[in-house]
């Protein structure tokens, strides 16, 4: 019994000698690298033949490949807050009308930070940047938020103002990570540098793969690769001409949802395993904390990404997507995607129903012709909206405050519409794919000005509004247009238009305050400021010129 008693003093006096930082060393470092745009069909590690992704690939071999693994929104901003919060859109509510990370919502970064993790973020993307994007507070955890972006100006391109190239985006995380003596890290990549163009698209696929290679590179001469989690998924895909529409955010097929996701485990466990069960971005963020041995918070609503590699076929989850982007910028109705068994359903106001094993193109719509399955998968979706405790038919934005519909109210703007009303069961409003051709047009000229070329825009602007009078993405981009022409009495109207079809869009009434500052009606602008300054609080430029506004309208 001494001896015994003699050894067991030793062992604890042995583990308080021993750091904590040690103790943190045996979880996982964590790297996630997030592509936006990026296809299945690309992939060689998928069956693409182009051979643009050897870096993927060779990850490929050593990771768990997802082969059929979908997206839950196709939009940059509502699909990266689903990957790290692991909610859907409804739960989430981001949008680029700049809700707030809600404070109560589990993160993963923070979840992570307070477990130990040294954290950091590398993002390619304005979109993506908590101090001059619509992510506010989504810096929640970091240590490190690389991003540094300003909204477009006239003759800058978007690479001198709203995004990065990926090389540059993984240079600045590889020398953050060899910096870093600390251990366990998480890391976050953003790779941004995709096209919209199907010419040049394949060359921007090409260069993500070729970034990756030189992170793959760095962890492997560093001895970090063995003891590393990488995860690596595309946050959506791009349409390139399928179905009409030319890039992302109206549609929700394959093209768009189906998507990129391999995860490499410490030591090569499971390598080279090709799944075929179901798998969505909302299961990433338990993955993460299952695998870093951090408990999972109930409030997050996938599953472990390691559990859906074990399960039997029988077990699959459907996949659920949602794009509120055709309700909230073009007039349209909402959309929701339900994928169970081998049926493609889209609540639309013109409903569809896909076999994808049969026509894996989505081209011959049954809708008519299976009604019984139509019915099936439509009474499934709305069981689903049922108890995840959301109303469908509600959007994803915040709303204003009654005082301060008031104030718009007492300034002229008249029938201010509540964020675009969602789909339901019945489905009602004009259907997203009457207005593709319009979306297409608008987002040709928001690149334009993205890349300072409102001269450019400004055409295809008017096309659009010739025919689409209740647009607001046209009539916000039209204000930001001339705006940036320094034309500003001539933005107003526009700008006006916007914000009475989207009362809650922070950057419209960010716009229009700076706008009336230039013509010096700095009391009108201090109401506009003071709405864009309380939803983008980490915007540093709208609370300055709201200090200015109100200063100068004393």
């Amino acid at each position: 019994m001494r001896r015994l008693g003699a050894r067991l003093v030793f062992a604890i006096l042995t583990l308080l000698a021993i750091p904590v930082d040690s103790w943190c060393a045996a979880k996982p470092n964590i790297v996630l690298v997030t592509m936006d745009a990026v296809r299945t069909d690309r992939m060689g590690f998928l069956g693409a033949h182009a051979g643009l992704t050897p870096n993927l690939d060779g990850i490929a071999h050593d990771s768990i490949v997802f082969t059929q693994a979908y997206s839950q929104s196709p939009l940059t901003i509502a699909s990266h807050a689903t990957i790290l919060t692991g909610t859907y859109p409804q739960t989430h509510r981001a949008s680029e009308f700049s809700v707030p990370l809600p404070a109560a919502l589990p993160y993963v970064p923070e979840l992570l930070h307070q477990a130990g993790y040294k954290t950091a973020a590398f993002v390619g993307s304005i979109d993506l940047d908590p101090h001059a994007g619509s992510v506010q507070g989504y810096d929640r955890g970091f240590d490190v938020y690389d991003a540094g972006f300003h909204r477009p100006q006239l003759g800058a391109s978007r690479y001198q103002s709203i995004a990065r190239h990926d090389e540059d985006v993984v240079a600045r995380a590889i020398q953050w990570i060899f910096a870093t003596k600390q251990r366990p890290f998480f890391v976050w990549i953003n790779l941004h540098d995709s096209d919209t163009t199907a010419a040049a698209y394949d060359q921007s696929v090409a260069t993500a793969d070729g970034a990756m290679g030189k992170l793959l590179t760095s962890l492997r001469e560093h001895s970090i690769n063995d003891d590393t989690i990488v995860l690596v998924a595309s946050a959506f895909g791009q349409s390139l001409g399928r179905h009409g529409e030319d890039a992302h955010g109206m549609f929700l097929y394959d093209e768009t949802i189906h998507v990129p996701l391999l995860l490499k485990l410490p030591t090569k466990q499971s390598a080279a395993k090709q799944v075929k069960n179901r798998a969505r971005l909302i299961d990433i963020a338990p993955t993460l904390l299952e695998q870093a041995g951090i408990p999972v918070p109930s409030q997050m609503q996938g599953q472990s990404l390691a559990r859906i590699a074990q399960s039997s076929s029988q077990a699959e989850q459907p996949g659920y997507s949602r794009s509120d982007f055709p309700s909230q910028n073009f007039g349209c109705s909402a959309i929701e995607s339900w994928r169970a068994g081998k049926y493609l359903y889209v609540r639309a106001p013109r409903p569809e129903l896909y076999d994808l094993s049969t026509d894996p193109g989505a081209t011959h719509n049954l809708a008519q012709s299976s009604k019984a399955t139509l019915e099936t998968l439509a009474s499934q979706l709305q069981s689903f909206d049922a108890r995840l405790g959301n109303d469908s038919s509600k959007s994803s934005g915040a709303g204003l405050t009654s005082s301060e519909m008031q104030k718009l109210s007492s300034l002229g703007y008249v029938g201010l519409q509540q964020s675009g009303s969602g789909v339901n069961a019945a489905s009602v409003g004009s259907d997203p794919k009457d207005a593709i051709s319009a979306a297409n047009h608008i987002i040709a000229a928001v690149h334009d000005l993205e890349d300072g070329k409102p001269e450019k825009a400004i055409p295809l602007l008017k096309q659009v509004l010739a025919s689409q009078p209740n647009a607001y993405q046209a009539e916000y981009a039209m204000g930001e247009a001339l705006f940036q022409q320094q034309h500003y009495r001539d933005a107003i109207p526009y700008l006006h238009k916007a914000i009475e079809l989207q009362p809650d869009s922070a950057w419209a009434h960010y716009i229009m305050g700076f706008t009336l500052m230039k013509t010096g009606d700095y009391k009108t602008a201090t109401v506009h400021l003071e709405i864009a300054a309380g939803r983008l609080p980490g915007f540093a430029t709208a609370h300055l010129a709201l200090t200015e506004a109100k200063t100068n309208a004393k």
